[in-house]
C-alpha cells in the first residue's frame, strides 16, 4: 500500500487556546468525508493535522491560569482530540507544532531561506505597551482597519475585508489586555522577501487549474497591488522556537504553524515505509489543503512562497470553504448560537451534523447556514423517512418472511440505473461537491422505496414467493449501495447496516459486485426522528443552585478496594470503598453485571449524603451510581480522579443535608453518548468528565 502514490490531505491547524466549535467542525467534517471517500475508492489517502501551539496568546493565557505553556497546550490537545473523536473525524496523524519534528523543519527551512538570501534583518517600529511592559503581539493590539476602517480589528488582519497589515498601521490602536494606547518602539527583526516571489506566485496561480476561480482572482489582485516582505520573528516573552543564534527572538507562529503539516507527516511516516521528505520535497505524491476563507492570504501567498524558496513542494490544491452561520445569523454568544462541539452533543447526534454539513457543502466559498429547523427536517425526512426506513422495511421483511435469505436479482435495469448514478456521485465527491453527491444518494433511496412499494412484496409473496425473494434481492443490493455511498458521510451508520447485511469492510469496488444467494443478519431500527431543536439562551444555561434539586446531592469519587457476595441475596455485593480518608460499606445489586475481580480498583461515583439503609442485615452507607440502557448496566466512573474528589456541575454547590431515596429518585440524571448529564449539563470532577461504562444512552439509577 505504501508504494502507491500518497495523497496527503490536511485541515487548518486548530489553535491550542480554546475549544473546537461547530464553525470549526465544518472544515474537519468536510476534510474527513473527502479522505474517507478516497480511501473507500482505494486511494492511499493520508489525513494529517496538528494543534497549533505557539504564540504570545498561549504564553499569556497559560500565565493567567497559573500553569506552563506546555501543560496548557496538553490540556487543549486532550480536549481537541476528544471533540474530533466524538464527531467521527479520523486523522491518520494528529500531532503538535511543539514537537522535535516541527523544530527541525522550521530551522531547516529558515536556514535554506537565509542561505539563498531570502531572509534579512532590519529595525522596525512596533507597538509597545508601557503598562504591560511588552511588545504587543498582533492579536493583542486592536484598532480600526487601515483599509476599510472597520472597528475592533486585530493587528495583523481585518476580519471584515481580509486585508493584512502591520499593527502600527492600525488607526486608534489600543492594548487588548489593559486597554491603554500603546507607544511605538524600535526592535530589530527578521524578514522574508515575499516581494521577490510575485512572478512565481502569479504563474502558480494561473497555471493551477484546480484552484477555485474566486480564490485565484482574489489572490492575483493582492499580487497586483504589491506584496510586502513578511516579518517572521517576534520578541520575548513568547512561546515558540527560539531563532538559532538569538537570545530573545522567536520564530513567528505563522512561520512554524504551517510547517506543522510537514511535522505531522513525519509523525505519520515514523515506522512506515514512507518519508516526509519524499512527500514534501519531490513531485511523486499529492498534497491538498482544506482551509477557511479567513486564512487564504497566509496559505496562498506566504506559505507557497516559503515552500518555493526552500525547495519544498507547493500544494497541488487548496480547497477553501466559507463561514458558518446559525439560523441565518453570525454565531453569537449572546444569542446562544456560539456552540462548542461538546455543547452541540447535547442537542443532536454527531452523525446528523455530519449529514447536514455534507448536504450543504459545495466547492465554493459560500457560507453555510446551520438552520436548526432545516436540520430537523433533513434528519427526519431524508435520513430517517427516506433512507433508514427503506433499509429497515427491506431487511425486516426479508428476515420475517424468508429467514433473511436472498436469491438472484430480478430487475437488472434498475440495478444498472443505480450504478450509473453511483458513477455521477463519485465524480461529485471527487470535485468536493458533497451536496450534489448527497442528492444522488437520496435519489437512489427514493428509487428503492418506490420499487419496494410498487412491487408490494406483502401481496406478491402469497402468489409468487420466488419472484418476491428476487425483488427483495434487488432491494438488498440497493441497501448495500446506500451503505457504501454513505460511508464517507456517516460511517457509524454504514457500519451498522453492513452488520445487518452480514457483510464487512465494503469498498467502492463492491458497488459493482451483485450480492446474491446470501443470508443477511438481524435487522434493527438504527435511526429515529428527532424533535425540534431548541437552543438554550445563555441565561438558561446558568441554573441557580437554590432553585435546583441537584444541589441536594453530595457526590464524590470513591475507589473500590474489596468486594464480597451477600450471603442472603443472590444479586447483591457488599462493596468496601475509600472516599479520601474515609472508608465506607455499600450494598449494590451488581452481581448479574460485574465479576468481583472486575470491580476492585474502580473509581466510581457515590451519593455520600444518602440516608443509610439496611439490605438483608448489611448496612449500605450511601449509594453508588450506575446507568441503564435496555438490559445493560454500567457504573459511572472517573478513572483519572482521586477518591474523595468532588463530582459536580459548574455553578451548583453540593448539598450537606441527608436525603432519602425518594428525594434522590426525583433527580433525573441521564447518559447521552456515554457522558453523564443533568438537564443537558455534564457531571465532572476537576480532572475529567464523568462517563458511563457500557451505556451510551440511558438513565442513571
Amino acid at each position: 500500500m505504501q508504494k502507491k502514490k500518497i495523497t496527503l490531505i490536511t485541515s487548518a491547524l486548530p489553535y491550542a487556546n480554546g475549544p473546537i466549535h461547530i464553525g470549526h467542525l465544518v472544515e474537519y467534517i468536510q476534510t474527513d468525508i473527502f479522505v474517507r471517500f478516497l480511501k473507500l475508492t482505494g486511494k492511499n489517502a493520508v489525513y494529517c493535522c496538528a494543534d497549533d501551539t505557539h504564540g504570545a496568546p498561549i504564553e499569556i493565557n497559560a500565565q493567567k491560569q497559573g500553569t506552563t505553556p506546555e501543560k496548557f497546550i496538553k490540556r487543549w490537545y486532550r480536549e481537541h482530540t476528544k471533540d474530533f473523536s466524538d464527531y467521527n473525524i479520523n486523522f491518520d496523524s494528529y500531532y503538535s507544532t511543539h514537537s522535535p519534528e516541527n523544530k527541525y523543519y522550521t530551522e531547516l527551512i529558515f536556514n535554506r531561506l537565509k542561505k539563498k538570501d531570502f531572509i534579512y534583518k532590519k529595525d522596525m517600529e512596533l507597538t509597545y505597551c508601557k503598562n504591560c511592559k511588552r511588545f504587543l503581539p498582533d492579536r493583542y493590539v486592536k484598532g480600526k482597519c487601515p483599509k476599510c476602517s472597520a472597528e475592533d480589528q486585530y493587528g495583523d488582519v481585518c476580519e471584515k475585508c481580509n486585508a493584512t497589515y502591520s499593527p502600527v498601521d492600525l488607526i486608534e490602536p489600543y492594548c487588548s489586555v489593559c486597554k491603554n494606547p500603546p507607544v511605538r518602539k524600535v526592535s530589530s527583526h527578521y524578514f522574508f522577501k515575499l516581494s521577490a516571489f510575485s512572478e512565481k506566485l502569479e504563474k502558480w496561480l494561473k497555471t493551477n487549474k484546480r484552484l477555485q476561480p474566486e480564490i485565484r482572482n482574489q489572490i492575483l489582485n493582492w499580487i497586483k497591488e504589491g506584496l510586502q516582505d513578511w516579518c517572521i520573528s517576534r520578541d520575548k516573552p513568547y512561546f515558540g522556537f527560539k531563532i538559532p543564534g538569538e537570545t530573545d527572538k522567536y520564530f513567528y507562529v505563522w512561520l512554524d504553524a504551517p510547517i506543522g503539516y510537514i511535522a505531522s507527516t513525519a509523525n505519520y511516516c515514523r515506522g512506515r515505509k514512507c518519508k516526509a521528505d519524499n512527500i514534501w520535497q519531490t513531485n511523486e505524491h499529492e498534497i491538498i489543503h482544506f482551509i477557511g476563507k479567513d486564512i487564504i492570504y497566509f496559505h496562498l501567498l506566504f506559505w507557497p512562497a516559503v515552500l518555493m524558496a526552500a525547495d519544498f513542494k507547493v500544494p497541488d490544491n487548496l480547497v477553501v470553504h466559507g463561514f458558518l452561520t446559525v439560523n441565518g445569523e453570525k454565531m453569537s454568544k449572546s444569542r446562544g448560537t456560539f456552540l462548542t462541539a461538546k455543547e452541540f452533543l447535547d442537542y443532536v447526534d454527531p452523525k446528523f451534523l455530519r449529514y447536514y454539513y455534507a448536504s450543504s457543502l459545495t466547492h465554493t466559498m459560500t457560507d453555510i447556514d446551520l438552520d436548526l429547523k432545516n436540520l430537523q427536517e433533513k434528519v427526519n425526512n431524508e435520513l430517517v423517512a427516506n433512507i433508514a426506513n427503506f433499509i429497515y422495511r427491506v431487511l425486516s421483511f426479508l428476515n420475517k418472511n424468508f429467514n433473511g435469505k436472498i436469491t438472484k436479482i430480478h430487475n437488472k435495469h434498475l440495478i444498472k440505473d443505480i450504478l450509473e448514478k453511483c458513477g455521477i456521485a463519485k465524480n461529485e465527491f471527487e470535485n468536493y461537491n458533497f451536496r450534489e453527491a448527497v442528492k444522488i444518494i437520496l435519489e437512489i433511496s427514493s428509487l428503492g422505496n418506490k420499487y419496494f412499494q410498487d412491487s408490494e412484496p406483502w401481496v406478491l409473496r402469497k402468489t409468487d414467493a420466488e419472484k418476491t425473494q428476487a425483488v427483495l434481492t434487488d432491494c438488498v443490493n440497493i441497501v448495500k449501495t446506500l451503505a457504501i455511498m454513505l460511508k464517507p458521510v456517516i460511517p457509524d451508520f454504514s457500519e451498522k447496516i453492513e452488520k445487518q447485511l452480514n457483510l464487512k469492510d465494503l469498498s467502492w469496488a463492491d458497488l459493482n459486485k451483485i450480492l446474491e444467494n446470501h443470508k443477511i443478519g438481524k435487522s434493527e431500527i438504527i435511526l429515529r426522528k428527532i424533535e425540534e431543536i431548541k437552543l438554550k439562551a445563555p441565561a438558561e444555561k446558568a441554573v441557580r443552585e437554590k432553585d435546583d434539586d441537584f444541589s441536594k446531592l453530595n457526590l464524590k469519587v470513591a475507589e473500590i478496594y474489596d468486594v464480597s457476595e451477600h450471603l442472603k441475596a443472590d444479586k447483591l455485593y457488599i462493596i468496601n470503598i475509600k472516599i479520601g480518608k474515609e472508608k465506607r460499606q455499600l450494598v449494590a445489586g451488581l452481581r448479574p453485571y460485574y465479576k468481583k475481580e472486575d470491580l476492585k480498583g474502580k473509581k466510581i461515583v457515590v451519593v455520600t449524603n444518602l440516608k443509610h439503609a439496611d439490605f438483608r442485615g448489611k448496612k449500605s452507607e450511601g449509594m453508588l451510581l450506575a446507568a441503564k440502557e435496555n438490559n445493560k448496566i454500567g457504573l459511572l466512573t472517573a478513572p483519572a480522579s482521586k477518591h474523595g474528589d468532588r463530582v459536580f456541575i459548574k455553578g451548583i454547590r453540593p448539598g450537606n443535608e441527608v436525603i432519602d431515596f425518594k428525594e434522590f429518585s426525583k433527580i433525573r440524571i441521564k447518559v447521552k453518548l456515554g457522558r453523564v448529564v443533568y438537564k443537558d449539563r455534564i457531571l465532572r470532577t476537576e480532572k475529567e468528565e464523568i462517563t458511563a461504562e457500557r451505556v451510551k444512552q440511558g438513565i442513571v439509577l
